[in-house]
């Protein structure tokens, strides 16, 4: 995230580690895989209206673009179409992880200047 938060002017070392300290919880956190090495990390945890929060989900540039993070945005939303939940994120503007988000059915429900609030409704 750190080249997309530079790029809006806004990333602060100390603010990012905090902002992860804080939110950071093993309980609902995964380390992403490939070929046994730690390529990125997840954190799927319940949302307090209901549904489920996909928040942490980054992956080390040298393997983005491999179908990686297609394959685990396809397992967080297995599990919620099984759960009957709806899924929101919070994508930084000019992110390319948008399209992704949409081309699995997510839709802008609010934005300001930094960030863009998606929603992938429950699917019958």
């Amino acid at each position: 995230m750190r080249g997309d938060l530079e790029r809006l002017g806004r990333y602060d070392h100390h603010r990012a580690r905090q902002r992860v300290r804080d939110s950071f919880g093993g309980e609902h956190s995964r380390v992403i895989e490939a070929g046994g090495r730690p390529v990125g990390s997840l954190t799927v945890r319940p949302g307090a209206g209901g549904g489920l929060v996909l928040e942490h989900f980054y992956l080390d540039p040298a393997h983005q673009g491999r179908g990686i993070g297609t394959r685990v945005l396809e397992g967080v939303l297995a599990r919620a179409d099984a759960e009957g939940a709806a899924v929101r994120l919070t994508v930084l503007r000019g992110s390319a992880a948008r399209g992704l988000y949409e081309r699995y059915g997510f839709t802008v429900e609010a934005q300001d200047e930094v960030d863009i609030h998606m929603v992938r409704a429950v699917r019958p």
